[in-house]
């Protein structure tokens, strides 16, 4: 499935600075300004976090489908950014992320699972470079996932959003194991008895 990417206003970015949020405010899609505090910002802002530790996660990546699937995914989360910083009554529309997109992730943990074997115990986050980096994506779309669950609560909006962080986070830990597996990395099961004390 290809990702869409969606074409905002054609408009070149002459400036890097406007001195718009020097008072601690910013706009959203379609203009409306906020706190920057607010669980809205927080919520895209964690977003473009986990997308920035994906960029390093696609650097370090051996494996030629890891590095391609990451590509598609850093797209997508621009998706899923702009689907936050836009409310449902704001006057631009960008792309919505839909539940077919949490499904293509499916698709690939069922593609890539058998090769990395399903696991009965706990492994350390780490390995080689590629893998590392996975394993610290993964846990920086849980907080994401948390930010934009504190954000909507209870609320049906944005829960396709959820579901495809819930899923990212998934598939971003087979990645890893796909990773250390190309680069010959030994995974290392937890060893509940060295955290004991004496």
């Amino acid at each position: 499935m290809a990702v869409r990417i969606f074409k905002m206003a054609k408009k070149r970015i002459t400036r890097v600075y406007t001195g718009l949020g020097d008072e601690g405010q910013t706009s959203l899609l379609g203009g409306k300004r906020v706190r920057k505090s607010s669980l809205r910002v927080s919520a895209y802002g964690e977003v473009d976090e986990l997308n920035s530790v994906l960029g390093f996660a696609y650097a370090k990546s051996v494996d030629p489908r890891v590095k391609d699937l990451l590509g598609e995914i850093q797209n997508t989360l621009f998706i899923v950014g702009s689907d936050l910083a836009a409310p449902q009554d704001s006057t631009f529309s960008p792309p919505r992320v839909t539940g077919e997109m949490a499904k293509r992730l499916e698709e690939r943990i069922d593609e890539f699972l058998p090769e990395v074997g399903e696991l009965r115990e706990f492994i350390l986050p780490g390995g080689a470079e590629g893998g590392a980096w996975l394993h610290l994506a993964r846990t920086v779309c849980r907080r994401a996932e948390r930010g934009v669950e504190a954000f909507f609560g209870d609320s049906r909006e944005g829960k396709e959003i959820l579901i495809y962080l819930n899923r990212l986070s998934d598939l971003l830990f087979v990645l890893a194991r796909m990773e250390n597996k190309a680069q010959g990395t030994r995974e290392i099961f937890v060893d509940f008895g060295r955290g004991e004390d004496g």
